[in-house]
């Protein structure tokens, strides 16, 4: 089985579970760390050419991360596309295990167990919070509705104020964010790098938790500690 993937999480996921199957990636999919294979672009401009090269027997998609037109050219030149579609955190462990089976993989991992585990024993939150997510600056853009990372929050205890807003992704004045005077805004550092000097200034006077995005977006290995990790940063929220 000769795998491609397109999408940094999956990676992860098939490079744990399927070792030696992965012939390419992304130049985003940074885990493993050390991962030797070949580098075909990025998630929204991926080499085609460079991709079919590898004569893949499967290319792993998503239907968020990738672009149609690419996963459709690929198809056009006859490579076989999985594209997967992860709007919460049990669809997450659904796709995980199709995309495994696809790949041949057939004992079930058990870093995949351990995380199914993890989330589903998650007792209820003792008490709920508000939050403005932002994914990006320049413009403004934070989690809106039917979104991955919302739903982890969701289940940590922290609602995202824009979870209803007729956009997945929604563009918001600063202004209109800062007045919605949220309980903590979350900062994660992917897929805009947030840090202690770059995003919590904006924010004047209310907490802000700076979160790790690989335990906030992706969907893999991280899935398991991702509850403990995020908590953490939550938790340590300051204005």
């Amino acid at each position: 089985m000769r795998v491609v993937s397109l999408v940094p999480s999956l990676t992860e996921a098939v490079a744990r579970s399927a070792p030696g199957a992965l012939v390419g990636a992304t130049d985003w999919c940074t885990h493993p760390s050390g991962l030797d294979v070949v580098r075909v672009g990025g998630t929204k401009n991926p080499a085609t050419d460079r991709i079919l090269s590898l004569a893949p027997d499967l290319v792993i998609a998503n239907e968020e991360e990738n672009r149609a037109p690419d996963l459709a050219a690929l198809r056009a030149a006859g490579a076989e596309v999985l594209v997967t579609e992860i709007r919460d955190v049990p669809q997450a462990f659904r796709e995980l295990a199709r995309v495994l089976d696809a790949c041949g993989v057939t004992a079930r991992p058990r870093w995949l167990d351990e995380a199914e585990r993890t989330w589903s024993s998650l007792p209820e939150p003792a008490t709920r919070r508000t939050a403005v997510v932002p994914i990006w600056r320049r413009p403004w853009m934070v989690l809106g509705r039917d979104t991955f990372a919302g739903d982890v929050l969701a289940r940590l205890g922290v609602d995202p104020l824009h979870a209803t807003h007729p956009d997945r992704y929604p563009r918001v004045p600063i202004e209109e964010l800062r007045a919605s005077a949220p309980d903590v805004v979350v900062l994660p550092d992917e897929p805009y790098r947030f840090t202690a000097d770059d995003g919590p200034e904006a924010f004047p006077g209310l907490p802000c938790a700076l979160v790790s995005g690989r335990h906030l977006t992706w969907y893999g290995p991280s899935l398991a500690e991702a509850p403990r990790v995020l908590g953490a940063a939550l938790r340590a929220a300051r204005p």
